[in-house]
């Protein structure tokens, strides 16, 4: 029994480690950068009230959506605003960190 319960440990442990070496790290500034979009859009973009949530939404919509309101081409309160201060790098970064947060239910 011991020795299935090890085996069983090490195929779990190796598994998982293989699952992570999969998915890469963020950067450290990845979350900070997301940080900013916390008032509004919750801590890991799970927003309440009105503001839509961006958690689990998929990267390439983040990435077009902040672009849009960089570039004036959707029209918002405040985003447009916001958003002018994100280089496409940094705009990358917090849609591949929002894309990877696990939505509400």
């Amino acid at each position: 029994m011991k020795t299935t319960n090890m085996v069983t440990g090490a195929l779990v442990a190796l598994a998982t480690s293989t699952v992570l070496a999969q998915a890469p790290e963020l950067p450290a500034n990845a979350g900070y950068l997301a940080s900013n979009c916390a008032n509004c859009h919750g801590t890991t973009g799970i927003a309440k009230g009105a503001m839509p949530s961006l958690a689990g939404q998929q990267k390439t919509y983040i990435v077009d959506q902040m672009r849009a309101f960089r570039d004036g081409k959707r029209p918002a309160t405040i985003m447009h605003q916001l958003a002018k201060g994100y280089t496409d790098q940094q705009i990358e970064l917090v849609a591949d960190f929002f894309s990877r947060q696990t939505p509400a239910r």
